[in-house]
């Protein structure tokens, strides 16, 4: 038996009903837990024997709106935690998709893995994801001021509003994108044969 079947098998016993999903891809694993669960699989990962994820290597939001050409008919934000399990040498991938799409909300994983604190505040920074029980989230790269979440894919790219220093008032001002919106459709133009026989 290899070592993912290994750990598959422990994860599938240790988690039971709080495992919404399991598959591989990559020779790694990927759990879906609902965000009720959360709390307790995290704990659960940390802590069993057979799993003892310690390290929280990276957490970050994303947005499945129109993921796969509009293939994915879920709710469109997710979490996903990438652990590492330093005693034995393995990773895991583990996902938990927001409940509802207009108000994204997961419980926060700092009191299991207090490395998350940060990457929270990214992702409710950028994707607008907010994690309950997170102590100081707050935005962490963006403006305190910055209207949206600019991942967001319905976020347009030139932004809601631009920033310049008036010399008049002698402070930064907010005022309305100047920027015309438009499409940015790649095109790609070739030669005839263009890489044949070269």
């Amino acid at each position: 038996m290899t070592a993912l079947e290994t750990l598959r098998q422990t994860l599938e016993a240790t988690l039971g009903a709080h495992l919404a999903g399991l598959s591989e891809a990559f020779g790694e694993i990927t759990i879906e837990v609902a965000p009720a669960e959360l709390p307790a699989a995290a704990l659960a990962l940390r802590d069993a024997p057979g799993l003892g994820f310690d390290t929280l290597i990276d957490l970050c939001g994303l947005d499945y709106r129109d993921h796969g050409e509009g293939t994915h008919a879920g709710p469109r934000f997710a979490s996903v935690i990438h652990l590492l399990s330093v005693t034995h040498n393995q990773r895991l991938r583990v996902r938990s998709f927001c409940a509802d799409d207009d108000f994204p909300v997961l419980p926060s994983v700092t009191e299991v893995w207090p490395a998350a604190g940060w990457y929270e505040r990214e992702s409710f920074d950028l994707l607008g994801i907010v994690y309950e029980g997170h102590a100081d989230l707050r935005r962490i790269l963006t403006d305190y001021g910055f209207v949206g979440h600019p991942f967001r894919k319905d976020f347009p790219v030139s932004g809601f509003v631009e920033m310049r220093y008036d010399p008049e008032q002698k402070r930064v001002v907010y005022q309305p994108v100047s920027i015309e919106p438009r499409e940015n459709i790649p095109r790609v133009i070739r030669e005839e044969g263009y890489g044949a026989g070269r």
